[in-house]
């Protein structure tokens, strides 16, 4: 008996359906022609001094006690944006939300977070604060920026991030392999880390 197709080639996907598929990982991103992986990643840091790295973590832990997290909103606003927000000071990249992407009828929908300058790294809200499928919406958002994109970036980077927890992915342009990082990050118990491997990431 045939095996279904997991991914309907005559319907309409957002990347956000993605997120909705009870597939295994490996087999949605198997459809366009991706391996995944998951291994420990060793990011290189910023070196220099991050000069509002202090006052960050001292607004996001004086905020958090008084602060309800349960809405998505409520993440985006009070910590995955202040981040991103000091990312763009360091590496004076520019941010688009809600940015839209049409690849194909397979590939499209709206980018949560796309930073670019030289570099293009993506962040994905991680819904309901599910990484592992968040981590495959990341993935398919990846494939779609390396074809909309004209970079000769081999590397497509990005993160998949519940407010309070991220996660680094990685996507081989050349070897179409997806890397999925064992390692999370905290907030605010790791900003310093985190900040300095986005910091790093798009200052390359």
């Amino acid at each position: 008996m045939p095996r279904t197709a997991i991914i309907q080639p005559d319907q309409s996907y957002s990347f956000a359906d993605y997120f909705k598929l009870n597939f295994a990982s490996q087999d949605i991103l198997a459809y366009f022609g991706v391996i995944l992986q998951r291994q420990s990643l060793q990011f290189p840091r910023y070196e220099s001094t991050l000069d509002r790295l202090i006052d960050l973590k001292a607004r996001i832990e004086e905020s958090l006690p008084r602060l309800s997290l349960t809405s998505e909103i409520a993440r985006r606003e009070f910590l995955i944006a202040p981040v991103l927000t000091d990312v763009l000071h360091y590496t004076q990249a520019t941010l688009n939300i809600e940015y839209p992407v049409a690849v194909s009828n397979q590939l499209k929908g709206s980018l949560d977070y796309l930073l670019q300058n030289d570099q293009t790294f993506l962040v994905v809200e991680a819904k309901n604060e599910d990484l592992e499928r968040g981590f495959v919406q990341l993935a398919i958002e990846m494939i779609a920026i390396d074809q909309w994109i004209e970079s000769d970036q081999p590397i497509i980077y990005g993160a998949i991030s519940t407010g309070n927890i991220w996660q680094f992915g990685k996507f081989n342009r050349q070897t179409r392999l997806v890397t999925q990082d064992l390692n999370l990050f905290r907030v605010p118990a790791d900003p310093d880390d985190l900040l300095r491997i986005l910091v790093k990431i798009l200052s390359n």
